[in-house]
C-alpha cells in the first residue's frame, strides 16, 4: 500500500523538523503528491497540526552539500548544465555553474555555439568558490583551449578540490565540442590533476591514441589511462558494439580495478547520458561516497533515468529526454 504524506512526516515526530523531512525525503513525498487527491494531502496535514506550512518550512534552514558544474548549456535541457544541475537536484547537491559555451540544440542536432570567454569563465568559478563551500565539481563542454587553460590554473591552485572530467569532444550528434589544440592541453594539463575521467569509447580511443577493437581492449582501457595519465578512469561502454545483453563500463581507480554491469537498455537516443552520469557521480563523491561507490550508484541512476524516459510525439515526430527524477531512487545516506 502505497504510504501517505503524514506516515512521511511523522516519522520524526516533530513538526520543528518537517523542512528537514521534506528536504531529505523530497522523492518519497513527491511519490505521493503524483498520485494523492488534494484533500488527502488536506486531511494528512491537519492530522499532523501544522498551522502554516510555508512558515515552518522558511524557518527551518537546511544544508546539502554543494557541487561545482563547468559545462555548456543545451537548449534542451537534456545535457550540459541543464542535465547536470537536474542531476544534483535529484540527489540533494545544491548545483552552482561556470558556463563554457551557449549551445542551440536538441537531440541529433546543433545548430550554434557561441563559447564565453575565458575571462568570464575565469569569474564564473572564482565567484562561486569564493562564496559556497564547494569542494567537488565537474566538467563538460569546454570549447577550447583557453577555458581548458582556466580549469587547469583553477585546479593548480586548489589542490584539495575533486574534479570529475567528462572530457567532451563531440555531441552526439557530430558536431566538434571542443578545439584540437584544446584536447591537447587537457590531456597535458587537467587529466594529471582530475579525480577521475569518464570517457566513452571515441573519447578513450583520443586518450589511448589508438583504437578499442575487442572487449579485451576495453576492459584493459582504463588502466592503461591510468598509466598514462596517473588519474582513475571510468571507460563507459555504451558505444561497444557487443552481443552480449548487458553493458559493462570497467574502471581503475589509483591502480585497482573493477566495472559495473548492467543490463543494456534497448534505448537509441542517449543525448545527455554522459553528462548524466558524471554529475551523478559528482553528487555522490560530494555527500561523502568513496569512489567506487560513487560510480556505482551513479551508474544505477543513469540507468533508472533511461529506464524512465520522458517521449513525446511532435509533428515532427517522437522526441525523447532523460528523466532526471525516476522514481524509485533513494536518497542519498550521509
Amino acid at each position: 500500500m502505497r504510504e501517505s504524506f503524514a506516515e512521511i512526516i511523522h516519522e520524526f515526530g516533530d513538526a520543528g523538523m518537517l523542512g528537514q523531512v521534506l528536504s531529505k525525503n523530497r522523492l518519497r513525498v513527491w511519490g505521493f503528491l503524483r498520485h494523492a487527491p488534494i484533500c488527502t494531502l488536506t486531511k494528512d496535514l491537519a492530522s499532523f497540526c501544522v498551522p502554516n506550512l510555508f512558515d515552518l518550512i522558511a524557518t527551518t534552514p537546511t544544508q546539502q552539500p554543494v557541487a561545482l558544474t563547468i559545462a555548456g548549456s543545451d537548449s534542451s535541457a537534456g545535457a550540459g548544465i541543464q542535465a547536470d544541475l537536474k542531476t544534483f537536484s535529484a540527489l540533494g547537491v545544491y548545483g552552482t555553474t561556470a558556463i563554457t559555451a551557449i549551445v542551440a540544440e536538441v537531440p541529433g542536432e546543433v545548430s550554434a555555439i557561441q563559447s564565453i570567454s575565458s575571462k568570464l569563465l575565469q569569474s564564473h568559478i572564482q565567484s562561486v568558490t569564493k562564496t559556497f563551500p564547494v569542494n567537488h565539481g565537474k566538467t563538460g563542454m569546454l570549447a577550447n583551449r583557453e577555458n581548458v587553460e582556466v580549469v587547469a590554473e583553477f585546479l593548480a591552485e586548489n589542490s584539495g578540490f575533486t574534479l570529475v572530467v567528462d572530457p567532451v569532444f563531440r555531441a552526439s550528434a557530430g558536431a566538434e565540442l571542443l578545439s584540437a589544440d584544446g584536447v591537447a592541453t587537457l590531456k597535458e594539463s587537467v587529466l594529471p590533476l582530475a579525480a577521475l575521467v569518464t570517457p566513452n569509447l571515441f573519447e578513450s580511443e583520443i586518450l589511448l591514441g589508438t583504437s578499442i577493437k575487442s572487449e579485451s581492449d576495453l576492459q584493459a582501457a582504463p588502466r592503461r589511462l591510468y598509466e598514462k595519465y596517473g588519474s582513475s578512469f571510468l571507460v563507459k561502454g555504451g558505444h561497444f558494439q557487443s552481443s552480449s545483453d548487458d553493458l559493462v563500463d570497467y574502471w581503475c581507480i589509483n591502480g585497482t580495478e573493477g566495472e559495473c554491469r548492467h543490463p543494456r537498455l534497448p534505448v537509441s537516443d542517449t543525448h545527455g547520458t554522459g553528462c548524466t552520469l558524471s554529475a551523478a557521480i559528482t553528487a555522490f563523491l560530494a555527500h561523502g561516497l568513496p569512489m567506487d561507490e560513487a560510480i556505482a550508484k551513479g551508474t544505477r541512476f543513469l540507468a533508472a533515468s533511461l529506464s524512465s524516459r520522458l517521449e513525446w510525439d511532435t509533428p515532427a515526430g517522437s522526441i525523447a529526454a532523460l528523466n532526471h527524477f525516476p522514481n524509485g531512487v533513494d536518497f542519498p545516506d550521509t
